[in-house]
């Protein structure tokens, strides 16, 4: 899918600017033949920065263009890592290209908006037998994460409703947990970011079968997706009826939740 929104995006660009398969082909410096060039407008080849780069200043492209489509292909190179499970390396790359994310969290605060110790004694909890070289490795590997999401241009918006379980149970202790909900109260205040609280006092909710996230897409020709994670897998929900319904959830439970500043325990 990811492929597939880059490749769109490199057709437009060389439509807007007149310029001809031929004409692409014919410059030596791109390096870049006829196959590829069909392949990578398809969205059915890897595609390197590189290639983004030399394409986009061919066809006159922003720098803020530029940097939007190399984002882009960064996704579309996966990771090898043994770390990230298979099934979750696509929500990782679809995240790094969505406009905006939707998450309702019953027991655990959005890996988007932990803090490092936050993230380790999440880890430790789940796989207490693992050493300290994979704990690390899978710390780092989140803080990444975040960095390649919060330097995106434009900013995506990130709306977050989170139980009030959330912020009570003490995930590594007190102390991590007031630099966690202090993290979460400095990035509410960041423009396209928003955190609500859903009380214990609003007794029942829409949302209590479980956690989803809802991406939306700018481009209408990618569907925008409801992400449902479990512990060894996870589903992916494009249908129309299945989005609309947790469109309605998240209308429910949004409109129930506080915003995070208002909310006391």
């Amino acid at each position: 899918m990811v492929r597939r929104q880059l490749g769109r995006c490199l057709r437009r660009l060389r439509s807007a600017a007149k310029v001809s398969v031929d004409q692409v082909v014919a410059n030596r410096e791109l390096g870049i033949s006829r196959a590829k060039l069909y392949k990578l407008e398809a969205g059915q080849h890897p595609v390197k920065p590189q290639d983004v780069v030399v394409l986009c200043q061919f066809f006159g492209a922003s720098p803020d263009e530029i940097k939007r489509l190399t984002a882009l292909a960064l996704a579309t190179q996966g990771s090898a890592d043994a770390a990230i499970p298979e099934w979750f390396q696509l929500y990782r790359d679809l995240e790094q290209v969505a406009a905006s994310i939707r998450s309702y969290e019953g027991e655990v605060i959005p890996g988007l908006l932990q803090t490092g110790d936050y993230a380790r004694a999440v880890y430790q909890a789940a796989q207490p037998d693992d050493g300290e070289e994979a704990i690390k490795h899978q710390v780092n590997l989140r803080m990444e994460r975040q960095e390649r999401f919060f330097s995106r241009r434009p900013q995506p918006r990130l709306s977050a409703v989170l139980s009030e379980t959330v912020l009570t149970r003490l995930v590594g202790g007190e102390a991590v947990m007031q630099a966690q909900v202090e993290q979460l109260r400095q990035l509410g205040r960041r423009d396209g970011i928003e955190i609500r609280v859903l009380p214990f006092s609003t007794g029942g909710h829409a949302a209590m079968a479980g956690d989803f996230r809802i991406l939306d897409f700018d481009d209408p020709d990618d569907p925008d997706i409801v992400y449902l994670e479990a512990q060894i897998g996870a589903r992916y929900l494009q249908k129309p009826s299945e989005y609309d319904e947790y469109q309605r959830l998240w209308r429910l439970i949004h409109a129930q939740a506080v915003p995070l500043k208002e909310f006391s325990p």
